[in-house]
């Protein structure tokens, strides 16, 4: 995110806030499920902005989505079940997976998120990993019917779908798609947000939304690998929502991010010498290119002595043999005047490679 653009002197005034109020009473463990306080506002917001009805018991407050996936992961499957992620998809979840002793299968991608229908014939996952909102890295937006057909197939198989809804804050085109646990009562689905990528990283503040019963079962669980900290900045936070900074934020971060967005495609369209394909574009904080026959993690190595870090398309494949090369292009938090630069030396080091 444009972590110059975060209105610091309104965040210093509300944690000054807080500590002058509540001062040492915030320096000991807090509740493992989150200040109380920050869960109802997450509550209201989700209910305005998500389509999600849920009580502050639901709400479980995280260090980000990787710790919600773990959490997600002990809760709800053990050693040997099967684990299906989006092909290609988010590293992190595979990790996690992987280290917990799951069988994970990628499940392709199109033009409307992940195409469960190619699997009817595996064996029934215990977790279902997707990122409707906006899938990553390839930036596709799941259709209503395919969310609802994902949540049936779910309930059939006895499944848990883990949605996590990356970027479902900025959507630059077209009307919002509620969230998967908001499109029907009971949904097995967990509800994954955070706040690292609309505020800034290091607040390191996400959340996890449970249908009521699981929240009922696991709280013990949650209060046996939790410990509640940061409780002055979730109380910071809370406040921040409350008062409408937070909408505001986001608001002015749309309008940021959008023309950046343009601006990049356009830079691509002039000075990008190689056939490439587009993917994203509806919403999110980057791009992903597909450039067929380039080493894309070579040429990624290479970028970072430019001070470039662009992403490498090819490492988000479970299967080497399927997986297609490019990169991922990260806008957020790069000012536009750099643009130019940086796309003429990814071109430059895609020459170079070819030629080698």
């Amino acid at each position: 995110p444009a972590v110059n653009y975060f209105p610091l002197s309104i965040w210093r005034r509300l944690l000054d806030r807080v500590l002058r109020e509540e001062g040492s009473a915030l320096l000991g463990y807090g509740d493992a499920q989150g200040e109380l306080v920050l869960r109802k506002a997450i509550a209201r917001h989700l209910a305005l902005s998500r389509g999600i009805r849920c009580e502050a018991s639901q709400i479980v407050i995280t260090e980000g989505a990787l710790e919600g996936v773990d959490l997600c992961t002990h809760l709800l499957s053990v050693a040997g079940d099967t684990a299906w992620v989006e092909e290609p998809g988010y590293p992190g979840a595979k990790s996690i997976f992987l280290k917990s002793g799951l069988h994970i299968e990628g499940v392709p991608v199109d033009h409307e998120g992940m195409r469960f229908d190619s699997h009817n014939d595996s064996e029934a996952p215990r977790l279902i990993f997707t990122s409707p909102s906006h899938q990553y890295p390839c930036g596709a937006v799941m259709s209503a019917g395919r969310r609802l057909a994902l949540l049936e197939y779910a309930r059939r198989h006895d499944s848990w779908i883990i949605e996590d809804d990356y970027d479902s804050e900025f959507r630059y085109s077209g009307e919002p798609i509620p969230a998967m646990l908001g499109m029907a009562r009971q949904a097995p689905v967990v509800y994954l947000g955070t706040f690292s990528k609309t505020l800034f990283p290091a607040l390191r503040i996400g959340f996890m939304v449970m249908p009521p019963a699981l929240a009922e079962a696991a709280r013990g669980a949650v209060g046996s690998l939790l410990r509640g900290g940061h409780r002055a900045e979730q109380r910071a936070l809370a406040l921040f929502i409350e008062e409408g900074h937070y909408a505001r934020h986001l608001a002015a971060m749309r309008r940021l991010y959008r023309k950046r967005q343009q601006q990049l495609r356009e830079i691509l369209a002039q000075e990008l010498r190689h056939p490439y394909k587009l993917f994203g574009g509806e919403g999110g904080l980057h791009l992903t290119v597909a450039i067929d026959n380039v080493d894309d993690q070579a040429i990624v190595q290479q970028a970072r002595r430019f001070q470039l870090a662009p992403g490498a398309l090819s490492r988000f494949y479970l299967d080497v043999k399927t997986a297609r090369s490019g990169f991922v292009l990260g806008y957020g938090n790069t000012s536009a005047s750099h643009f130019m630069a940086a796309v003429r030396t990814l071109n430059r080091l895609i020459v170079l490679d070819r030629r080698g």
